[in-house]
Parts: structure tokens; C-alpha cells; sequence
């Protein structure tokens, strides 16, 4: 999920156009496609029918023939069915159903010669009619293209979400280093508290979350598991409020939160700037959102629920500068998350 963020935040465009793509083809080939605007074939030839409707046709076919005797009409129905009229009409001459067989086998001599008639066989006899060689089929039903088409969608929609992932994924870089660029890279060259080399007991789960200015989607959030991986709660920082207008977004407060799966409530702090944090209005507005804490490097904010307890660890930050009031906004901040069960 933090990956799939990221390249939102670095690749917004190219993103919406792969969703989009997908999405449309979804949409176009399941709903349009097979609901609302389904395929309707109409004027088929019989040799467009599936198998079991043309040994129908020919046996309204043979029908007909014996009511106007019309040999000509019985030939161009016959020869209409194309490669299957032996195929259907062997059936017919094993099975005539309520056809007289005198009918059948005289419709036969007429559309496919005397000498390659077979007569019906009894019950419990073993037999293969034929005519003009070819077997009769077994079965029939329709085209393996018709019966496969389904799956062949399926599986083109997940070829092409997998095709647009690994696109996006080997991207190679314009030249252009975004805000959430420049953030990754600084929380890559980040210090990691290491808890255990100071003799305490080393945390359950341990994140780093990285923010600079111009990255205006900034929410980091993650999973907090145990060791045997067992869903322990979620953890995350984003943006709480920012000052002045137009962009980028000047972020003077980051909201810190913890989630417990085992508590009733999600736990959280405001991290200031010291402009936010000074200034009695903001701060009481931010107050609402959860306790006020003043950033600065190093600076800790301890959270707990009912199982959990958080340490949020400011590791590096500095402000912006411009035409706003001094230490009012961030250019850069990092906050590590380490997070231990009661």
C-alpha cells in the first residue's frame, strides 16, 4: 500500500491513466458488455448455429421435405449447414425420433447419395453410422472460443494490471526529483534508534515516516504486527494544518495517531511548529485534535492504548522560509515510530 502511494505521489498522471484504463475496461467489457448492451446475434446462417440446433434444422428440414417433396429446397437446407450436415444428419439417421426412417433414409439418398446411408441399430448394438467417411460426433455444444471467451477477458484484465504495475514500477526517472522523491531518500539516509545496544528492550515494530515541503498528499500510515504476525493495530502521521494559502501546502502541525484493535478509541497528538504551538489560538484550535507537542529534534511524544504504547521520536526537521511569520511552517520533517505491546 506505502508503495502503491508513492506512486501516486511521484506519478499522479501516468497512476489515473493505468486506473482509468483498467477501471474503463472493466466497466466496458462486464457491465456494458454482458449486461446492459449484451451481443445479440440475429439473420444467422445454420451453419452459424451451434451443433445441437442444427440437427434441429435438419430435421425441420426433413420435415418439410416430406410434406412438399421439394428436393432442390432439401439440398440447399442440407448443403447450408456446411461441414456438420454429415455429422447432423448421421444422428438423424441413428436417431430419427418421430420422423418415419422411410423419410429419413429418402431425404438422405437425395442430399448425400444412396451408398452412404447406415440404417438404425438396435438397442445395446455397437455401431457407427457414417456418411461420406466422418464419423458421427458424440456430442455437441458450442464453438471452445464461445466457452473460453469469459476467462480469456479475465485473464486480459489481470495481464493488463500487471503489465501497468511492473510499468510503473521500472519507470526509469525523467530527471525530475519530486518532494516525496527527495523525503524518501532523506529518511533512507535517517538514524534508526537502536534500542537494544541502550539495554531496552527492543520494540515490536519500529517505522520512519518522511515529509518535505511540497508533498501535499503526505499520510503515512502502517500495519503494526507481533512476531508470529499477528494484527496487533495501525499506526501512522499526516497532515494536521497548514498556514497561509496557495501552494505548496505550509504545514504548521502533523497529526501522530496509534490504532489499537483491542481499544475503543484511536489515541492521538498534534505536533506543532513552534509558530503553531506559541500562538494561543492555533494551538487551542489544534487542541481539539488530540495533545499539543513541540517539534524539535529529538523531541518524543509518548502514546498508549490499552495494549499498545508508541514512542514518536522527531529525528530531523527544519522550516520553510518565505513571507510567513518565522518557524511558522516545515521544510522538512522525520518522525520514527516505535512501537512496543504492553
Amino acid at each position: 500500500m506505502n508503495a502503491f502511494r508513492e506512486q501516486i505521489k511521484t506519478n499522479p498522471l501516468i497512476v489515473g491513466v493505468a486506473i482509468g484504463f483498467i477501471v474503463g475496461t472493466i466497466f466496458g467489457l462486464v457491465v456494458l458488455g454482458w449486461w446492459i448492451w449484451p451481443v445479440e446475434w440475429k439473420d444467422a446462417s445454420a451453419k452459424d448455429l451451434v451443433y445441437s440446433e442444427q440437427v434441429e434444422y435438419l430435421r425441420m428440414s426433413i420435415e418439410a421435405f416430406g410434406q412438399n417433396g421439394d428436393a432442390a429446397k432439401a439440398q440447399a437446407r442440407y448443403k447450408a449447414l456446411g461441414e456438420n450436415g454429415q455429422e447432423a444428419l448421421n444422428e438423424i439417421v441413428q436417431n430419427p425420433g418421430t420422423l418415419p426412417i422411410d423419410l429419413v433414409l429418402s431425404y438422405s439418398g437425395i442430399v448425400a447419395g444412396a451408398e452412404a446411408l447406415t440404417t438404425p441399430v438396435a438397442p445395446g448394438t455397437e455401431a457407427t453410422p457414417v456418411v461420406g467417411g466422418t464419423p458421427a460426433p458424440t456430442s455437441g455444444g458450442g464453438s471452445l472460443f464461445s466457452k473460453l471467451w469469459p476467462l480469456l477477458c479475465v485473464l486480459g484484465l489481470v495481464l493488463a494490471a500487471i503489465l501497468a504495475y511492473l510499468f510503473l514500477r521500472g519507470r526509469p526517472s525523467s530527471g525530475v526529483v519530486t518532494p516525496a522523491m527527495q523525503a524518501q531518500e532523506a529518511k533512507r539516509q535517517a538514524a534508526w534508534t537502536d534500542y537494544a545496544a541502550s539495554g531496552s528492550e527492543p520494540p515490536t515494530a519500529q517505522f520512519m515516516a518522511s515529509y518535505k515541503l511540497g508533498d501535499d498528499l503526505f499520510d503515512d500510515s502502517f500495519s503494526i504486527d507481533s512476531a508470529s504476525g499477528e494484527f496487533l493495530g495501525e499506526c501512522g502521521v499526516g497532515i494536521s494544518d497548514t498556514v497561509g494559502v496557495g501552494d505548496p501546502k505550509k504545514v504548521t502541525a502533523f497529526e501522530v495517531w496509534l490504532f489499537d484493535k483491542n481499544d475503543i478509541q484511536t489515541v492521538t497528538k498534534v505536533v506543532m511548529s513552534a509558530h503553531a504551538f506559541n500562538d494561543i489560538p492555533t494551538r487551542q484550535r489544534l487542541e481539539a485534535k488530540g495533545e499539543p507537542v513541540l517539534a524539535a529534534p529529538g523531541a518524543e511524544a509518548v502514546l498508549e492504548t490499552q495494549t499498545l504504547q508508541m514512542v514518536a521520536r522527531v529525528v530531523n526537521m527544519g522550516y520553510g522560509e518565505g513571507a510567513m511569520p518565522e518557524e511558522s511552517f516545515f521544510d522538512s520533517f522525520i518522525l520514527e515510530l516505535a512501537i512496543w505491546q504492553k
